[in-house]
């Protein structure tokens, strides 16, 4: 039986989960891998690729995760097949610099915000700030790349607002960036080939231990956010500071939630005509339970 592969998605569950051998305990034959402080953040440099292009080019866990849009469009379209058992929420929001003149989400108007292209900080953003802008007034700015490399282009003063969520959030609040409005995003759960049931089963109770762990007492593992950042932030991060982060929800992600958030993403034109896939649930998706 081959190894069932596990990468972090710049969040603790995973990490604490393999610190604390609830794996092992759950009997999984796994492999544990981390993409991005291995390669100093060199990953996150894509340029306008996102999370929905990863998917396309194939990733090599039997399980990942991005925001629920694009893993519902990627699935839609026989990428994988979305796990509707578990979902997560993301703390997120649209960053500027301490001195911005920037002050409310009405002062965006017309600024290039920084997202990933196709990615959760591209809907979020938008589906944020909608409230406030019209769709005009919404710059987005998709050639900073992903994660890392929009706080590095926000840190270095060449991006004038981006999105940032998980780690990142609190790096840059601890800096003193100002957060102008909350983008706060579901993101869903991917799987890849075709792993054993009872694999995705231990692998999912191992992190629902962590959950809870990560619940009771926070301040035990905010350390692990450093296992993912690029070593040249270390120096300046104190992890005592911030925040857990996504958390875990083992609740259905239903029909009803997958066609509407489908059917958002159709409106707001973010694929063109016929990228979408057949948008099926039934055949989109898999359940454990």
């Amino acid at each position: 039986m081959a190894k069932f592969i596990i990468e972090p998605h710049f969040r603790l569950q995973e990490w604490v989960a393999d610190d604390k051998g609830y794996f092992t305990d759950e009997g999984l034959d796994y492999e544990f891998r981390e993409l991005m402080r291995a390669t100093d953040g060199k990953q996150h440099d894509k340029g306008s690729k996102g999370a929905f292009q990863s998917f396309e080019e194939g990733r090599q866990a039997s399980v990942s995760c991005a925001c629920h849009w694009t893993v519902n469009v990627a699935a839609s379209n026989g990428h994988g097949r979305m796990l509707t058992d578990v979902y997560s929420v993301a703390t997120a929001g649209i960053f500027v610099a301490p001195d911005s003149k920037i002050k409310t989400p009405e002062d965006l108007a017309g600024v290039p915000i920084s997202v990933g292209y196709q990615s959760g900080s591209h809907y979020a953003t938008v589906q944020a700030l909608e409230q406030f802008l019209k769709p005009g007034d919404i710059n987005l700015r998709y050639e900073t790349g992903m994660l890392f490399k929009r706080m590095e282009h926000l840190f270095d003063g060449t991006a004038p607002a981006v999105h940032l969520f998980n780690g990142p959030y609190y790096f840059a609040e601890q800096l003193g960036y100002r957060k102008v409005l909350d983008a706060t995003f579901m993101i869903g759960t991917m799987i890849h080939g075709d792993p054993d049931p009872e694999d995705l089963r231990k692998f999912f109770r191992a992190l629902r231990r962590a959950q809870r762990d990560i619940d009771l007492r926070p301040e035990l593992y905010t350390h692990f956010y450093k296992n993912e950042f690029p070593d040249r932030f270390h120096a300046k991060m104190d992890t005592r500071r911030w925040g857990p982060g996504e958390r875990l929800v083992f609740e259905p992600y239903t029909k009803e939630v997958y066609e509407e958030s489908f059917e958002w993403i159709a409106a707001h034109g973010i694929f063109p005509e016929g990228g979408m896939g057949s948008g099926q649930y039934e055949r989109a998706t898999l359940s454990l339970a």
